[in-house]
């Protein structure tokens, strides 16, 4: 049997299969090192995963422990912090849009305001000065020894002033517009009655003034329900009514009041205001304008005292206060009052005043002010508002000048007839100044 022998290898076939190792390990060791690598990278992601892993642990304990309130507003801070720049640019323009647009939106609000304020109210100025058919009524309405006068007076409440040169007439005088239109009112009816005498006049003065009572209280009812205000106490309502014969600077107190409550209802329907304190506020802001008690104070302070006495809402209170700005304003109603109060006193045609007593009242008021001692110059402003007083400050102390000014209001309150409060304001300045030569 022959046998077949492999052929032996030569040296060149060991070198290259020596070769080949070498290769086939270095590949192995690449990819050891590739290996080795990306484990690295695994084992780095491996540990930020556990990282924010337990951070994410560490807010939901911290979460799980606040509540849904607190949460919220974490979340609403975070929302704040990241809108922040973009808030406050809608913010600018919102401000630069408002600058262009507020005062032509002013006015169409106000302009709307004020075409609510037409009423077709008619003023009824009470006449003082009586017109006499003949100059023998005025003998008789005198009296035998003026016994007839006398009892008229005293069962009205006035004054009736005869001049010798005015034959045909007479006046009656009182500061109570009411007791005066009673007068006006018993003494036509006497003379066309024809029978003046005590017993007669009593008879026809206590008939008027029931008649004169139910028309303010008519009066009263119709200003309310015109304006939307009901069930108010019958107290309250007689004395809205006395503002059918109430006067200021000739505005009727009853068409003052229905102008500047429809004014003020429509400002607060544009605004969003209470309208329900702005309507109680506006019909009840001058109130004290008619109030029986003759106890010092402002009508604003008759005013507030007589709110609270009904026990009437804060707010409304505070309008009552507040529409003059004898206080700080305390609620935008108590702004919207104090508007409708102005836009209907300053309307044209709806005050006026004799130029001459203007004129009078204010230079009186600048007198009393000048009058005292430590007074350089004194100006009346705002129809005799407000005084301002300058003073000479060598002649009284920065101490002594609130009992300057508590002073000078005290006279002119005593002195002048002044509608409403009168606000005194008192300067006293010091000037210092030194000239020196300084050389070139």
């Amino acid at each position: 049997m022959q046998r077949k022998f492999k052929p032996i290898s030569s040296g060149d076939d060991y070198v290259k299969q020596g070769v080949e190792l070498a290769k086939r390990e270095g590949i192995l060791e690449e990819r050891e090192r590739q290996i080795a690598e990306k484990q690295r990278l695994v084992d780095e992601k491996l540990e930020q995963l556990e990282k924010v892993r337990k951070e994410l642990v560490s807010k939901l304990e911290k979460v799980s422990s606040i509540s849904k309130d607190e949460a919220k507003k974490i979340l609403l801070e975070n929302v704040d912090k990241e809108l922040a720049g973009e808030i406050s640019k809608k913010i600018k323009e919102a401000e630069e849009e408002i600058k262009l647009t507020a005062d032509e939106k002013a006015k169409e609000v106000l302009a709307n305001a004020m075409l609510h304020g037409v009423t077709d109210y008619i003023s009824e100025f009470t006449t003082s000065k009586m017109k006499l058919p003949d100059e023998e009524m005025k003998g008789r309405i005198i009296g035998k020894e003026g016994r007839n006068v006398r009892t008229f007076e005293q069962a009205t409440g006035v004054d009736v002033i005869m001049d010798d040169e005015i034959s045909d007439a007479l006046i009656l005088s009182s500061f109570d517009p009411v007791r005066r239109e009673i007068a006006r009112v018993s003494l036509e009816r006497l003379m066309k009655d024809g029978r003046i005498q005590p017993q007669r006049i009593e008879e026809i003065v206590e008939k008027t003034k029931k008649d004169v009572n139910k028309l303010m209280r008519q009066a009263g009812e119709k200003l309310c329900h015109d304006i939307g205000v009901y069930n108010l106490q019958v107290e309250l309502m007689d004395m809205i009514g006395r503002f059918k014969f109430r006067y200021s600077y000739g505005q009727n107190l009853i068409q003052h009041t229905q102008e500047e409550t429809q004014i003020g209802i429509a400002l607060a329907k544009m605004i969003g205001a209470d309208v329900n304190v702005v309507r109680l506020g506006c019909l009840l802001h001058d109130i004290g304008k008619v109030t029986v008690e003759t106890d010092g104070g402002t009508h604003v302070d008759k005013g507030v005292q007589l709110a609270k006495k009904f026990g009437l809402p804060e707010k409304v209170i505070n309008c009552i206060a507040e529409h003059h700005e004898d206080k700080a304003f305390s609620s935008v109603e108590s702004i919207l009052i104090y508007i409708a109060d102005a836009i209907s006193s300053s309307r044209s045609g709806a005050r006026h005043e004799n130029v001459g007593d203007y004129i009078k009242r204010m230079d009186d008021i600048e007198k009393i002010a000048m009058s005292f001692e430590s007074v350089e110059k004194a100006f009346a402003v705002q129809a005799g508002r407000e005084v301002r007083v300058i003073v000479a400050p060598e002649r009284i102390p920065d101490d002594e000048l609130p009992k300057l000014v508590h002073d000078i209001a005290e006279r002119i309150s005593k002195e002048v007839m002044v509608p409403g409060a009168v606000k005194i304001t008192a300067i006293r300045e010091t000037r210092y100044s030194e000239s020196i030569m300084t050389t070139p």
